[in-house]
C-alpha cells in the first residue's frame, strides 16, 4: 500500500438541515402529555437517508477497511458469524425478567462460558457481570477490599509497576486506595523495589503479563511470593491474555483475581462506542465475594444465585452484556483449545516479525523478544525536527490507522504496535514499507499530513480548548 491511498470526503450536513421539519399534524396523545413544540423530524425519502449514512461510512476507518495496529487495544478483525448469531431474534428479544424455567438455554450458555473462562484463566469461579475491562478492574479491587475488611485488615495501598495498563491507576484512585508505583528494570518489575513497597498496608498488586511493553514477566512466581507474604492479593489485568492462551494461565502464576476482556481476547467488537465485557475470575477463597447473580447448575437445571455470603453486590444492572458474552462463547467453541493456542502463537509471531521489520527505521528500547505487542521509539524523527505524532499522521496517507503513540510514558516518543493474530504477512510488510518510505520523506511532506483523509490535520491546541462535542439545535 502506498501514499496514493485516498479516503472519501463529502460535505455532509445533518439530516435535519437537509429538509423541512415535519411535525405530526394529528397528535393522538392526551393533551397533558402531548409535545408542545415541534419534534423536528426530518422529512426525507428512505433512499436519501440510506445514501447519507453510506457516505458517512465511506469517510470512516475501521477493521473492516484496513489494518488497525493500536498497541494495548487489540483491534483485531472480528468474524462475522458471531455478529449474525448475536443479531438473531432468539438472542436480541430476550427479556431480563423472563422466568428462569423459560431461560434454560440462555443460562446454559452463560454457565458454560463461566467454565470456559475459569479454565482459560486458571481460576475457580467467574462472574460475567462487569460490562468492560475497566469495570472488571474496579470489581476486582472491590473484592479485594471486602476480603481484607472481613479479615479486620485495614489496608490502603495498591502497588502498580510503571508498565501498568492505562486504566489501572484510575481504578485504584476510584476505590480510594493510595497508589504506590514501582519502577521497572530492563522493562520488567524490579523485584527489590516490589519487596520494599510491599507491607502491612498492601491490599493488592496489579499487573498484566506480558506487560505493556510486550515483555513477559518471567519472575511472576517470585512477585506472588512477595505479595502473599505481605498479606496482599495479586490482581491480573487480562488485557494481554491473548499472548499466553494455551501456554499458561494467571492461576498458574498464583494470581488471586483477574478480569477478562471479551471484547479484546475473544473477538467481539472493541472501540467505536460498542459494548464491552469484563468478566472477573477469582480463586476459591474469594468465590463468595463475587458480584451477584452468578449462574449455577444442579440436577434440576440452571439457575441464578443471588445468595453469596460475602458478595460485593451488583456492579451492573441484570446479568452483564449478554450479546457480547454470546459472541465470545461462539468464538471459543469455534476455535477450541487448539485454535485459541494457535491464535496466541500467531499474535506473538506477527508481533516479532513486524518488530524485526521496523527495527532498522526506529529505536527499540529494552530486549528484543516480545509477545503480542511491542513499543518502539520515534526519537529518530527529531533529526528532522519532527515527532512521533507526525509519523503517525503520515501513516494515514498510506492507508494505515496510526498505532498508539506516547504510551507507555517511560519510552521516549513511544510508538506502540499490536499486529494481532488476524493480519497477514502481506499487510505487515505493507506497514513496514510505509514506515521506511516515510522516514525518507522531507519534513514539509510529513508535517502537512494527513492530506488524503476525509479530515485533514487539525489544530490540536484549538481542538482541546474549543471542542465541539455535540450538536445543538438553534433557532
Amino acid at each position: 500500500m502506498n501514499s496514493d491511498y485516498r479516503q472519501a470526503r463529502y460535505e455532509e450536513e445533518l439530516l435535519i438541515k437537509r429538509s423541512e421539519e415535519k411535525d405530526i399534524e394529528e397528535n393522538p396523545l392526551p393533551e397533558n402529555i402531548a409535545r408542545k413544540e415541534s419534534a423536528k423530524i426530518p422529512d426525507l425519502p428512505t433512499h436519501e437517508v440510506v445514501r447519507y449514512f453510506n457516505r458517512l461510512s465511506h469517510m470512516n476507518y475501521g477493521v473492516d477497511t484496513g489494518f488497525y495496529p493500536l498497541g494495548s487495544c487489540t483491534m483485531k478483525y472480528n468474524p462475522k458469524f458471531t455478529e449474525k448469531l448475536a443479531a438473531m431474534p432468539e438472542a436480541t428479544e430476550l427479556h431480563p425478567y423472563r422466568p428462569e424455567e423459560f431461560s434454560q438455554g440462555t443460562l446454559e450458555i452463560m454457565w458454560e462460558l463461566q467454565q470456559q473462562l475459569a479454565e482459560l484463566g486458571g481460576m475457580d469461579s467467574i462472574s460475567l457481570q462487569p460490562a468492560a475491562g475497566a469495570q472488571g478492574e474496579i470489581t476486582g479491587l472491590m473484592i479485594a477490599h471486602q476480603y481484607h475488611k472481613n479479615n479486620d485488615d485495614e489496608r490502603n495501598e495498591v502497588i502498580l509497576p510503571d508498565t501498568a495498563h492505562g486504566t489501572n491507576p484510575a481504578s485504584v484512585s476510584m476505590m480510594g486506595y493510595e497508589l504506590v508505583e514501582i519502577p521497572s528494570e530492563d522493562g520488567c518489575v524490579d523485584l527489590e523495589a516490589l519487596e520494599e513497597a510491599a507491607g502491612e498496608n498492601t491490599a493488592a498488586f496489579m499487573i498484566t503479563n506480558p506487560n505493556t511493553l510486550g515483555l513477559f514477566e518471567t519472575e511472576a512466581s517470585q512477585m506472588a511470593e512477595i505479595i502473599h507474604e505481605a498479606g496482599g492479593l495479586l490482581y491480573y489485568d487480562g488485557a494481554n491474555l491473548n499472548a499466553i492462551m494455551g501456554k499458561t494461565t494467571p492461576g498458574e502464576m498464583n494470581f488471586d483475581i483477574m478480569h477478562f476482556n471479551l471484547h479484546k481476547t475473544f473477538s467481539t467488537p472493541h472501540g467505536g462506542g460498542g459494548p464491552g465485557s469484563g468478566p472477573v475470575g477469582v480463586t476459591e477463597k474469594l468465590a463468595s465475594y463475587l458480584p451477584v447473580p452468578v449462574v449455577e447448575k444442579d440436577e434440576e437445571g440452571y439457575s441464578l444465585n443471588y445468595d453469596l455470603e460475602n458478595s460485593i453486590g451488583r456492579v451492573k444492572g441484570f446479568y452483564g452484556n449478554w450479546l457480547v458474552m454470546l459472541k465470545a462463547y461462539a468464538y471459543i467453541l469455534h476455535e477450541g483449545s487448539d485454535g485459541l493456542e494457535k491464535a496466541s502463537e500467531r499474535a506473538v509471531l506477527n508481533s516479532n516479525y513486524l518488530r524485526k521489520k521496523l527495527e532498522p527505521h526506529l529505536n527499540l528500547p529494552y530486549k528484543p523478544l516480545r509477545k503480542h505487542e511491542f513499543v518502539l521509539s520515534g526519537k529518530k524523527m527529531k533529526d528532522k525536527d519532527l515527532k512521533t505524532k507526525d509519523l503517525a499522521k503520515r501513516l494515514l496517507d498510506y492507508g494505515y490507522h496510526a498505532p498508539t503513540i506516547y504510551f507507555p510514558q517511560l519510552v521516549e516518543e513511544a510508538l506502540m504496535i499490536e499486529p494481532t493474530e488476524t493480519e497477514s504477512k502481506q499487510t505487515l510488510d505493507g506497514l513496514a514499507e510505509a514506515v521506511a518510505s516515510i522516514m525518507e520523506e522531507d519534513k514539509e511532506t510529513i508535517e502537512e499530513a494527513p492530506k488524503n483523509t476525509s479530515v485533514r490535520r487539525v489544530d490540536e491546541t484549538k481542538a482541546i480548548r474549543d471542542s465541539t462535542l455535540s450538536y445543538m439545535m438553534r433557532d
